[in-house]
């Protein structure tokens, strides 16, 4: 279809309310736990989108709200709006986070975690499935890189690149480590996700009751990650970001 109308997307007062509303009724729920603001919106005023999300916590139509791939400035200005209005302030950011992107999480966002508390809902902590290793030595048949859309192609492409291919380089080599550790390379990369004390949810996808169970397993991996094993994965990573007090 052509564009959307401007009251369809963003995070205006209206396309909030009426949104969530028209979510719920196709959820067949009366409220969610969380709400979103996945992307921000420059155009509207953040003193609206901030009225709005606690406009929709009062009426019980959720109970708290979040943002989802803000910027740390963006994220700073919701609670300064927030503490001035005597609002309630978002909860969680959604950014990626995995070993491969760790940039935001662990060096953008650290002033937010000590002076807010802020959370975080992680996506895509397998790196769109690059680090579980099947991709190490082709795209197989059936899996998600082989299906032919936008988004697909752009992983190709960049897989296909030389930082790409040194991605997958690492992964071959952190199978040692997940092999020690008697896990799987898909259990090693979630417990290492789930090792950041920053790091309140990671969600993850699965195609097959097998893959959910491989994936909740990953629990029992994470207390296996002593000091000296996190070293070792730095070492392969070689992507640690610098940062004063970091949670590493």
């Amino acid at each position: 279809g052509g564009s959307r109308h401007v009251n369809e997307v963003g995070l205006s007062r209206k396309h909030l309310i009426e949104g969530t509303r028209e979510a719920l009724e196709r959820l067949q729920l009366e409220y969610v736990d969380l709400v979103f603001a996945h992307r921000p919106d420059i155009d509207t005023p953040m003193e609206e989108t901030v009225r709005a999300f606690n406009n929709l916590i009062e009426t019980g139509l959720a109970f708290y709200w979040g943002t989802s791939e803000w910027s740390a400035e963006q994220i700073q200005d919701a609670y300064r709006v927030s503490e001035k209005l005597g609002l309630i302030s978002p909860l969680m950011e959604q950014p990626q986070y995995n070993m491969i992107h760790r940039e935001n999480v662990e060096q953008n966002l650290i002033p937010l975690f000590k002076e807010y508390g802020l959370g975080t809902t992680i996506w895509s902590p397998l790196a769109f499935g690059i680090l579980t290793g099947k991709y190490n030595k082709g795209i197989p048949d059936g899996s998600r890189l082989s299906v032919d859309k936008p988004m697909t192609r752009a992983i190709l492409k960049d897989l296909s690149s030389p930082k790409g291919q040194e991605n997958l380089a690492k992964v071959e080599k952190l199978k040692l480590i997940a092999e020690k550790l008697k896990c799987t390379l898909a259990q090693l990369a979630l417990a290492w996700c789930l090792k950041n004390p920053h790091v309140s949810t990671a969600m993850v996808g699965a195609t097959s009751p097998e893959q959910l169970i491989e994936n909740l397993s990953a629990l029992s991996v994470v207390g296996l990650l002593t000091e000296d094993i996190l070293s070792e994965i730095d070492l392969i990573l070689a992507n640690k970001p610098v940062v004063v007090n970091s949670f590493r």
